[in-house]
């Protein structure tokens, strides 16, 4: 049995004798041994916080952020451009709210990867870096991979106010073949910097999970009690110096975190938003998401990462074919609401200076439309947004060809988009993180697009 395995092992039986963590696989922050890590100053932008919007299966860039009008119908596509509140700007039709609101965000018209691998997509957008080689398939999560930003913000700047740094809800990312593709956890870091992960497919965001809470009949003081045996039971074990110990004990303390902090639940709730505010975010999983990722920076989280979900997770950007039709009915609408109301939000609450907002996916759609009305996997170029932060809103960086098929103007790779991520927390290429094993690494490869600042 190797590392991964055993740490696999102490977590489950932790979570089943704490009786609170069934099937999720949700870790709790750690309330007792915080640790806090400042910033390493490189120059950057003034983010304390950053939401990163996950347009899981590879958004349109022509149907989203770069319209192109003037192309050939079989280029085009069927929707037309509109005007935004910035002279000179233009984005798809079907985004009108955020249109009102580009003086808020920058666009990057031309980032690239050049894979049209959904698991590779991910991996580098989620961190920056490459995966870790396989042997075959999907890239999917594992521990030899480098970290995803929320990761690295865990270690780097450790639990607050009895919240971890870094949250991923709703869902994980993924499809119908593959549950959870690489970069979503902490990687070589270590499962303790691992994000928060919430990812019931069941759940409604905004209400407490279920398995935050005991069963019904055992109620908070019974399992109170049966915890304070658990503890006795176990001291002595305690006593031994073993990784798999402490990995045990950690994952035991975050699970039991959340019945000894009330206030740490109420971030995750929206009991105490107007329903007005919930109906402007979008009473649906994305936008319900969206409101409580707010909540979440407010209260001090350091990254939260909100995939694509409004009715199933299966149900997302991966439009290969009705393109035009999933895009209109079901896809941009929720985005466009919610997107917007929560740049609107922050801006009201004086946050958006200190919150980026990032939005991206795997790729972008090829070019010409297929032979099923659908467009397929394109990563030779795509389009990114950035708001907040220090990002001066209203503008476009970089832009690709005619046809939206390359980069023609500043290319931006997706190393650089997420050294701009870093950069605008504070971070640069002297940043380092620490596996497990104690050995240094680099957080980022990439240059950050200084000129968005």
């Amino acid at each position: 049995m190797d590392h991964e395995d055993r740490c696999r092992q102490s977590a489950r039986r932790t979570f089943l004798q704490a009786g609170c963590l069934a099937a999720l696989g949700l870790g709790l922050p750690q309330l007792l041994a915080a640790r806090t890590i400042g910033r390493v100053s490189a120059g950057g932008g003034r983010a304390k916080s950053c939401i990163l919007l996950f347009a899981t299966g590879g958004p349109a860039q022509q149907e989203t952020f770069d319209p192109k009008p003037d192309a050939d119908i079989a280029v085009r596509g069927e929707f037309d451009p509109i005007v935004t509140n910035v002279p000179g700007i233009q984005i798809c039709e079907h985004l009108p709210r955020l249109a009102a609101q580009a003086d808020k965000f920058a666009i990057i018209r031309s980032t690239y990867h050049k894979s049209g691998t959904h698991g590779v997509g991910v991996h580098y957008n989620m961190t920056g870096l490459k995966h870790a080689p396989r042997q075959q398939g999907e890239p999917q999560v594992s521990r030899l991979d480098p970290p995803c930003i929320g990761g690295v913000v865990r270690q780097l700047r450790g639990d607050l106010n009895g919240l971890p740094a870094s949250v991923q809800l709703p869902v994980r990312i993924g499809d119908q073949n593959n549950f959870q593709w690489g970069g979503q956890h902490a990687g070589f870091l270590g499962a303790k910097f691992d994000p928060l992960m919430l990812i019931d497919d069941s759940w409604t965001p905004g209400t407490l999970p279920p398995a935050f809470l005991p069963h019904p009949e055992i109620g908070l003081a019974r399992m109170a009690n049966r915890m304070d045996l658990l503890h006795q039971l176990e001291a002595p074990r305690r006593t031994l110096p073993s990784e798999e110990i402490a990995t045990y004990q950690l994952a035991q303390q975050r699970a039991t975190s959340v019945l000894e902090s009330k206030s740490a639940w109420e971030s995750f709730l929206l009991d105490g938003e107007q329903p007005s505010t919930i109906e402007r975010y979008g009473d649906n999983k994305f936008g319900r998401s969206c409101l409580v990722a707010r909540r979440l920076v407010e209260a001090g989280v350091g990254l939260v990462t909100v995939p694509w979900m409004h009715l199933v997770s299966t149900k997302n950007f991966d439009t290969h074919s009705q393109h035009f039709k999933l895009m209109k009915d079901l896809l941009l609408p929720p985005v466009d609401q919610a997107l917007s109301a929560l740049l609107e939000d922050l801006h009201d609450r004086g946050l958006l200076d200190e919150t980026l907002v990032a939005w991206t996916g795997e790729f972008g759609r090829t070019p010409k439309i297929n032979n099923n009305a659908g467009r397929d996997h394109w990563g030779n170029v795509y389009s990114t947004l950035l708001a907040g932060g220090g990002i001066r809103g209203g503008q476009v960086y970089g832009s690709s060809d005619k046809q939206a098929g390359e980069p023609v103007d500043h290319p931006v790779h997706t190393t650089d988009f997420v050294a701009t991520i870093y950069h605008a927390l504070g971070y640069g290429p002297t940043t380092v993180v620490h596996d497990a094993g104690g050995r240094p690494h680099p957080i980022v490869q990439g240059k950050p697009i200084t000129a968005l600042f």
